[in-house]
């Protein structure tokens, strides 16, 4: 589920040496590129930094700060705002692999140019009363790669389209009729693919039943951070840090398994950037879909 953008006016102070390791990036980020300021940009990711970690230490926060994708964080602002420059840049880098995307999910030219102008659509912007335009770029909040991000937002906007047209299949049924998990074309490089599902399998049924719940109520039942914690009885934060230790867990034991196959560190990097599990042939619902046990969750 993509999360609601933050108004100014909710951002508590952070720590001093949270702001400064923000303001470390700010040349990093290109953001005045896009005629973002630098209190611009220290707002920017300081709602980044409010929305999932909070309540964590300002060393964990000042962590978060140093892994979150400003670059694209700042570009994703910049088209929300209407930044002309920012959307020249955007519809360079994005146009064709979210054209890519649509015509995998919708498999024909006609459906797919039609799935990506409905996104576009929403990307620019709806206008208000007011004269805003409220933007979906506004919920990229820059913890996973803004390409990633935009083939989730594209994928369940193809999903809502089915449902709309057959209420009666649900998301799991999509799922495991290959809508969002499609496999891509085969490519010249295709033979460290099969080593790379493989890996992922091994990693996946390598999960405790807490690690398959918390995967699987967040990226597959779509619920969010707060769901989570109140059923589990912890905070949202928690949550949010277990995730985040998950995933670099499971990236680090993939690779391991590349790289123990005979896969080069140069090449394992490659296949682990951006990479998105849709892509491949692997059947993650039945991966992770089993139910914890009461009460096994590790604050």
């Amino acid at each position: 589920m993509i999360p609601e953008p933050l108004a100014a006016a909710q951002f508590p102070a952070l720590g001093s040496a949270v702001d400064e390791a923000i303001a470390q990036r700010y040349q990093e980020s290109e953001a005045y590129r896009y005629a973002l300021s630098p209190e611009q940009f220290l707002q920017i990711v300081s709602a980044v930094v409010v929305r999932y970690a909070a309540d964590s230490s300002e060393i964990e926060q000042i962590e978060l700060v140093r892994t979150v994708r400003v670059g694209e964080l700042a570009l994703a602002r910049a088209c929300s705002a209407g930044n002309d420059a920012a959307w020249e840049i955007f519809l360079t880098r994005f146009r064709a692999p979210l054209y890519e995307t649509a015509y995998r999910v919708a498999k024909d030219e006609a459906s797919a140019r039609e799935l990506a102008d409905e996104l576009y659509a929403d990307l620019y912007g709806i206008p208000t009363d007011a004269g805003r335009r409220i933007s979906k770029l506004a919920y990229y909040m820059g913890r996973g790669s803004l390409e990633g991000w935009l083939r989730t937002v594209l994928s369940q906007r193809f999903i809502d389209r089915c449902r709309s047209y057959a209420k009666v299949v649900s998301l799991e049924e999509q799922a495991e009729s290959g809508i969002v998990f499609a496999a891509p074309e085969p490519s010249a490089d295709a033979g460290s693919y099969p080593l790379l599902c493989a890996a992922i399998q091994h990693t996946l049924a390598g999960l405790s039943t807490e690690e398959r719940f918390l995967l699987a109520s967040y990226y597959l039942d779509q619920r969010t951070l707060a769901e989570i914690a109140a059923q589990l009885g912890v905070h949202e934060s928690t949550v949010s840090r277990r995730l985040d230790r998950l995933l670099i867990s499971l990236r680090k034991h993939v690779r391991q398994r590349l790289k123990a196959a005979g896969i080069s560190a140069r090449r394992c990097d490659e296949l682990l950037q951006d990479l998105d599990v849709r892509d491949l042939n692997i059947n993650v619902t039945a991966e992770l879909r089993q139910e914890p046990a009461a009460g096994s969750f590790c604050k």
